[in-house]
């Protein structure tokens, strides 16, 4: 009970200092890092269902993987809980051997059981991080089978189906599901089997540098340092995370002080925070996009014309250059910028006359109504007005639907919806296969199929052709082949008009303040604060 108030009140006094209110000498503390952000899309910290790039951040620093991904050059992998790896000749199972000094919070020391145990897991439980795992063939029938310890210090992950092995070793070092849990810790507390899912949607039992030590939903996280992590104790005492979800009061809150960084900031403040010298701006290319979605479950969009109709009525110049900066850049593909299977942007425009040529055709020649399903934070929201505006020239009236991310894509999700403007499609791995596999593979188009992660499952798009070139690239061992085949299957997502048009990749730009010194932005948003600290 004293432990549980001692909490309480260390939070109370943590959020204190990072309320807008606070008086201006009421700095953050020289040992604390106080972020500022929107957590109304932080809704679970299980490895095994967490989603968002939120927690991506979050996990990052309460759990340690087996690898990392250098954040200046994604295609480097550094050693983490692996000291090192080797993949097999034939490219079908991965070793690994795990470092011998590693403990959990717990104290408990960290074998290659308890990481084939936390892979093991996400594949049992079947939840949304399952998807990257399944899509290599991995299943809840086999986890125990191919992911064994061999002893106390070596992992072996043997392949179920012939794949890109450097697309797992990526996996491993970037996506939340392959963070590595405390057995002993989650199954103590596990409720009618469930592997201890009810309790870790608040609770971490990880080896990372920093514990949970406290979570508010919508207010407030505290994460003290573990003195004992094996790399050496963080630099920086303590992180706070604070729940601001207006972009004016992060503005005013990172020039006063109040929090070292921000997170999540409207376009006009963040170019306002240019001129500030207390404050540096630091933009960091993500993988992921700005996608229009439809759903062909819906008659009209089930008919190609229309589709294409809709790729005519995106404003996608006027959207990169007023909404977009700071948020993203004009991309029009499915596959990131940078890697050598990307093909140059198609030039989509605007051109109302054809869009309105199409809809007659399709049997629409005074449009229709529809709805936009959209998160009520910026740019998405600014997006879908834009949107709104441009499909109304056409004749579609669209309302706007604004909600959460569990309204939003929970109704995406549940193939309940007619347009989503949203944001996603993999990219956290360096790889053409994690935007295919997360924007445009779906590999079993039946509703009891249940593929959530898959956001081509949640759009009803399938295509047999597309989806045997995607799964033939990732096998394929030559480079040059490979990239042709992902250069085909882009160009025929343009030809069959798939239903998620990309508009601009992410950007995230957070503003520090320039007391803060080691922050490196990571493009996969694991971004680690371990060797983060404040003059």
């Amino acid at each position: 009970m004293k432990r549980a108030i001692k909490r309480a009140c260390a939070l109370a006094v943590a959020v204190a200092l990072a309320l807008p209110g606070a008086p201006a000498l009421a700095a953050t503390p020289r040992d604390q890092l106080v972020i500022g952000m929107n957590m109304n899309n932080l809704l679970s910290l299980d490895p095994a269902g967490a989603t968002g790039n939120d927690v991506l951040g979050v996990v990052a620093n309460l759990y340690d993987y087996l690898v990392e991904l250098d954040p200046h050059d994604l295609s480097k992998v550094h050693p983490a809980l692996a000291e090192r790896w080797e993949i097999a000749p034939d490219g079908m199972s991965l070793t690994l051997t795990l470092r011998g000094d590693a403990r959990f919070q717990s104290g408990r020391a960290l074998t290659a059981a308890d990481a084939a145990w936390s892979l093991q897991r996400v594949l049992k439980l079947n939840l949304a991080m399952a998807s990257p795992w399944k899509s290599y063939g991995f299943s809840a029938g086999n986890a125990e089978r191919l992911i064994q310890a061999v002893d106390a210090r070596t992992l072996r992950i043997t392949l179920p189906e012939p794949t890109d092995p450097k697309m797992v070793l990526y996996t491993l070092g970037t996506s939340v599901s392959a963070a590595i849990l405390d057995r002993d810790t989650v199954l103590s507390h596990e409720k009618n089997g469930d592997l201890g899912a009810a309790w870790l949607l608040t609770h971490a039992a990880g080896s990372g540098p920093y514990a949970l030590t406290e979570w508010r939903a919508k207010d407030a996280m505290l994460l003290d340092r573990y003195d004992a992590y094996w790399r050496g104790p963080a630099k920086l005492r303590r992180v706070v995370m604070r729940h601001v979800p207006e972009s004016l009061s992060l503005r005013f809150m990172i020039s006063r002080g109040d929090v070292d960084l921000a997170a999540g900031m409207a376009g006009p403040d963040i170019e306002a925070l240019r001129h500030d010298a207390s404050a540096v701006v630091q933009p960091v290319l993500r993988g992921t996009s700005y996608y229009v979605a439809v759903s062909m479950k819906d008659a009209k969009f089930a008919d190609k014309r229309v589709r294409l109709a809709l790729r005519k009525l995106i404003d996608y110049d006027g959207i990169n250059k007023a909404i977009m900066p700071h948020y993203g850049v004009a991309h029009q593909r499915p596959v990131m910028i940078g890697l050598a299977a990307t093909l140059p942007d198609p030039g989509y425009k605007l051109d109302v006359p054809a869009a309105k040529k199409l809809l007659a055709e399709a049997g629409y020649p005074n449009g229709f109504r529809t709805t936009i399903k959209v998160l009520s934070d910026p740019p998405m929201i600014n997006i879908a007005t834009a949107l709104q505006g441009t499909l109304a020239q056409a004749g579609i009236e669209a309302s706007i639907q604004s909600g959460t991310g569990n309204q939003v894509y929970g109704a995406m999700r549940d193939r309940k919806f007619e347009i989503v403007v949203g944001r996603g499609g993999g990219g956290v791995e360096p790889h053409p296969h994690a935007n295919l596999r997360a924007l445009v593979y779906n590999p079993d188009n039946r509703d009891a199929a249940k593929l959530t992660n898959f956001q081509g499952w949640r759009t009803s798009f399938h295509s047999q052709e597309i989806n045997r070139l995607i799964e033939q690239a990732v096998r394929e061992r030559d480079p040059d082949t490979q990239n042709a085949m992902y250069r085909e299957v882009q160009q025929l997502y343009d030809s069959e008009v798939g239903a998620i048009q990309p508009i601009s990749q992410m950007l995230e730009t957070v503003v520090l303040s320039k007391r803060v010194h080691g922050y490196v932005g990571h493009p996969s948003a694991t971004t680690h604060l371990r060797d983060v600290y404040k003059d």
